[in-house]
């Protein structure tokens, strides 16, 4: 199974909603709550290429982009690929 990295915040609807999905496949994945933990932020938006939202999802350190993201790769069927590593 790949790592899957999420870099997210308190109270963040849209985290809580890609976090549902992950745990729903049963995908573990490493959170980083940028907002308890704000030397993470300047992390998430190196990797990210400046994005600022939360969350921010990297599979196997390629970057995903944001809960939206991942529930359009999983519309088109292409999440489990990416969380097989292909």
């Amino acid at each position: 199974m790949s790592k899957v990295e999420i870099y997210s915040g308190d109270y963040c609807p849209y985290c809580v909603r890609a976090k549902a999905l992950l745990s729903k496949k049963g995908v573990a994945f490493t959170e980083y709550n940028v907002q308890l933990q704000t030397e993470l932020r300047s992390e998430m938006l190196k990797r990210s290429g400046g994005a600022r939202t939360i969350p921010q999802i990297f599979i196997d350190d390629r970057h995903v982009g944001g809960c939206d993201d991942l529930y359009a790769l999983e519309k088109k069927g292409e999440l489990d690929r990416w969380l097989q590593g292909s």
